[in-house]
């Protein structure tokens, strides 16, 4: 049985008419650089997160960046986030000019450990980026008082967990802003890149405004230097189609992990992912831990199940960062993850069939020795 590891056409195949009808409004209207499309959705986003605002950008990165950049952060600073996280995170920092400070992840939930977090905050610290995982949201509540303690800004790198919630706030709502990426595989996908901002703080609006739009406060007048980082109307108008389904499609996310971890219960050499208390995880990757990870992922490949690794090196050892001065084993929960996790397919279409043929190859692959 060949099973991939996210499937885009069986997704968009039931909505396909709806998506075609909004497509071409956008084309009757001419409206592909912002416009009416985006400002729908960014006011449909902004609720669904539980925010007064949303800010529609050109992906997750530009969603980082501006933030940053709005407020204030820049050469000199420092911003305190994890070394498990994909590229952009650490990208917008530096692009801002500043130094990525990095602390380790929890074991169990692979997002930022606040035990390990005060101790890495110093006098040029003015934000810290929790990033919400594989679809779960970091510890908030302890990030936050430490940041209150320090008076430095919390912003949630959210571009993983649409609709994920804890303690009953849902992703993005409860730092200054919160970041998303609408890349096409995530829960709520576009159909080619974009992202978004969202906040409760007004004062920050309208700068993300113009910095996405080449700094202009009106056509040709630029207040600041900005950049080209505008959503394009068409990506606006299939975001607001696909966000009517989001929380559907998060439960049937749900489900299939709920099917996958009583599947999984009983095999010794695999470990599940772990929902913290008080959280709703929307796993958009549903990562087990296994040893010989790449032996484990090249015989599921081989059987026709689609998997992947997120992420196979942590950002202290990326070549990129060579400069940060960072070792291996400065951050060894991180490092032993990057070794360890596979992501098993997760999509809402999935099948309780499938769930259950890729546990039962897994379990085979597993009981034998590489």
């Amino acid at each position: 049985m060949q099973i991939p590891f996210l499937d885009l056409k069986a997704h968009h195949q039931a909505i396909r008419s709806e998506i075609d009808s909004a497509i071409r409004d956008v084309i009757d209207a001419g409206a592909f650089a912002g416009g009416p499309f985006v400002e729908r959705f960014e006011k449909e986003f902004a609720d669904f997160c539980g925010a007064s605002h949303s800010v529609g950008v050109g992906s997750g990165t530009d969603a980082l960046w501006f933030v940053l950049l709005s407020l204030g952060i820049g050469p000199g600073d420092e911003v305190v986030t994890v070394p498990m996280t994909f590229m952009a995170t650490t990208e917008a920092i530096s692009f801002c000019g500043a130094t990525p400070v990095l602390v380790d992840i929890d074991p169990k939930t692979y997002t930022m450990d606040p035990a390990r977090l005060e101790r890495a905050i110093t006098p040029r610290t003015k934000a810290i980026i929790p990033v919400h995982l594989y679809g779960q949201m970091a510890d908030m509540d302890p990030i936050l008082e430490i940041a209150r303690r320090h008076r430095v800004h919390v912003i949630e790198d959210a571009c993983q967990a649409h609709g994920a919630e804890y303690k009953g706030k849902r992703a993005g709502s409860m730092g200054v802003a919160g970041c998303f990426s609408f890349y096409p595989g995530k829960n709520l996908g576009a159909f080619g890149e974009a992202g978004a901002v969202v906040t409760s703080d007004d004062r920050l609006v309208k700068t993300m405004q113009m910095l996405r739009d080449h700094g202009q406060e009106r056509k040709y007048h630029h207040a600041l230097i900005g950049w080209n980082g505008r959503m394009d109307g068409i990506q606006g108008a299939v975001l607001q189609v696909k966000l009517k389904r989001l929380g559907e499609s998060n439960e049937s996310r749900r489900t299939h992990a709920r099917l996958y971890n009583e599947l999984l219960a009983p095999l010794q050499n695999v470990t599940c992912p772990s929902e913290a208390k008080g959280q709703t995880h929307v796993y958009h990757v549903f990562a087990v831990r296994v040893q010989e990870r790449d032996r484990v992922m090249k015989a599921l490949m081989d059987r026709g199940i689609g998997c992947g690794v997120h992420y196979p090196v942590p950002i202290h050892l990326q070549p990129a960062y060579k400069s940060l001065g960072y070792k291996p084993g400065d951050f060894p929960v991180s490092e032993q993850c990057a070794n360890e996790l596979l992501s098993l397919p997760m999509f809402p279409e999935m099948t309780d069939v499938q769930v259950k043929h890729v546990v039962a190859e897994l379990n085979a692959i597993t009981r034998m020795r590489g």
